[in-house]
């Protein structure tokens, strides 16, 4: 989850050879990344070009207020035409892709609802050409095929202005394998209590346990208009087989959604981020963990514990998603020291939090100037449940192919998060009223004390001592547990406003 440890990437206005202008460019490969050489010339390459929307800002500004407490036009969301208006491209975009497209006996392929993302195939020589790079083929010893990227991509200048993105060329995604969901702990369900408190030897978190620290009522939903989508990322799924009847409370789906780190560039998470945007605006609540790597960004290496730049991650310093953060224990509830927590380093802060983020950055010692972004993005927004000290760690209990097991850490997390937040939908539709949505300026206001706050904590990494320069938990928002941990039955008041 390294991001931006990895990853030094410049998007400039640059010329290059004539009529081309550098788009993005990288100065090193990313650790673990091997050239092997040159692609041959005859290889073909699929790659992804996302022309520009027409109107990001005014889709901003629609969200904003379409989100925010006290705005007229509050939870008033949008149909897809409405949002497809925003989103798509211009016909002067279009035109100019159009033309470069057929001048270059190219054919490219709508591959998005908006006809923001078209899909070209192309021969790696003419690729080099055409965006005046030269493609490699890469190895990693922990990634079984090899891929084809290049440090540096350029455009024609008329297509500067129309274009977005062109995927996969300086974006390096690498394996993350720590948190893999087959890896668990399996776990003799009979002899667990379905109940916690801070008696409990075991310190397994149940559903039922989840029902008694929150407040989650045991209730089957009201109304079958709410649903809960699980997203599928670098071939990791969740598995529906495992998935409990409304009979069977006992058992929980799948939690542990494998959390992808995105080695992505500026251009490709900002894309990325407007998409999820734009769902906010349909009413959609975009929920992703902080990620297990502390202020470091989930580096496994002791060599970084040293190492004073913290390092954000992608895509929970999206301001448009809901970052959750772990807590441990149940007396209190404290957050994990490799809870994901930072600042974005090229994400503002968005409005909704300034207050709340001014308040933590008071507490934060002075040395730690230089260390992090004070003006970006500030994640998480929430935390739940994901570690025990007493199990190795996991002590989340999920079935797997049919197996009862253990795991833990912000993938159990912020699937919890999703699924209260679902609940209160189910509530919100059962008495007429219009879904949450964009959570965050809601969260950020109305709801900001409808959580336990969680003052006890150091997110100094999964590996890195308690020593380690960190950010450390504070009264009220901070970057380790964002607001703390939901009541569900104060949130559901809050909504219900």
């Amino acid at each position: 989850m390294a991001l931006y440890k990895l990853l030094t990437l410049l998007s400039i206005i640059a010329m290059t050879s004539a009529g081309m202008i550098v788009h993005e460019s990288r100065t090193f490969v990313p650790a673990g990344f091997v050239s092997e050489g040159l692609a041959p010339a005859n290889d073909m390459l699929t790659l992804r070009v996302a022309l520009t929307s027409n109107n990001i800002a005014g889709l901003e500004e629609k969200l904003m207020s379409l989100s925010t407490p006290g705005s007229p036009e509050f939870r008033q969301w949008l149909s897809m035409e409405e949002v497809k208006s925003f989103v798509q491209p211009s016909s002067e975009t279009v035109s100019a892709f159009s033309s470069f497209a057929s001048a270059n006996g190219l054919e490219p392929t709508v591959i998005s609802p908006n006809g923001d993302w078209v899909s070209i195939t192309l021969p790696v020589s003419q690729a080099n050409q055409l965006f005046a790079t030269q493609f490699e083929v890469f190895t990693h010893p922990d990634m079984s095929d090899t891929i084809t990227r290049t440090l540096s991509v350029s455009l024609p200048s008329e297509l500067v202005g129309h274009v977005d993105v062109i995927h996969p060329t300086t974006q390096f995604t690498g394996p993350n394998t720590r948190l893999a969901p087959t890896s668990f702990i399996s776990l003799d369900r009979p002899v667990v209590d379905p109940s916690c408190n801070s008696s409990l030897p075991s310190g397994v978190v149940t559903p039922t346990c989840l029902q008694e620290l929150y407040g989650i009522p045991a209730t089957p939903a009201a109304e079958n208009a709410s649903s809960l989508l699980v997203t599928a990322y670098e071939d990791e799924f969740a598995q529906t087989a495992d998935l409990s009847g409304p009979d069977d409370a006992g058992i929980e789906a799948n939690l542990d959604v494998q959390y992808t780190t995105a080695n992505f560039g500026s251009s490709m998470a900002i894309k990325i981020c407007n998409g999820y945007m734009a769902l906010g605006t349909r009413g959609i609540s975009v929920v992703f963990a902080s990620g297990d790597g502390g202020v470091r960004g989930g580096h496994d290496d002791t060599s970084v514990c040293d190492d004073n730049t913290f390092i954000p991650v992608f895509p929970a310093a999206c301001p448009f998603v809901t970052a959750v953060g772990s807590t441990q224990g149940f007396g209190p509830e404290k957050a994990i020291n490799f809870t994901g927590g930072g600042f974005s380093n090229f994400f503002p802060a968005p409005s909704y939090q300034t207050a709340a983020v001014a308040s933590f950055l008071k507490t934060i010692p002075s040395d730690f100037a230089g260390t992090f972004n004070q003006s970006g993005r500030a994640y998480p927004d929430a935390s739940v449940q994901g570690f025990s000290p007493s199990l190795q760690g996991w002590n989340f209990e999920i079935v797997s192919d049919g197996e009862v097991g253990l795991v833990g850490g912000t993938s159990a997390s912020s699937p919890t998060f999703a699924s209260i937040i679902a609940l209160i939908n189910d509530q919100l539709i059962a008495a007429g009223k219009p879904v949450l949505g964009f959570l965050n300026p809601f969260i950020y206001s109305t709801a900001s004390t409808a959580f336990t706050d969680i003052t006890i904590g150091h997110n100094s990494g999964f590996v890195c001592p308690a020593s380690s320069v960190a950010f450390d938990a504070a009264v009220g928002w901070d970057a380790l547990t964002g607001f703390g941990t939901p009541i569900f039955s104060e949130l559901l008041a809050a909504a219900m406003a």
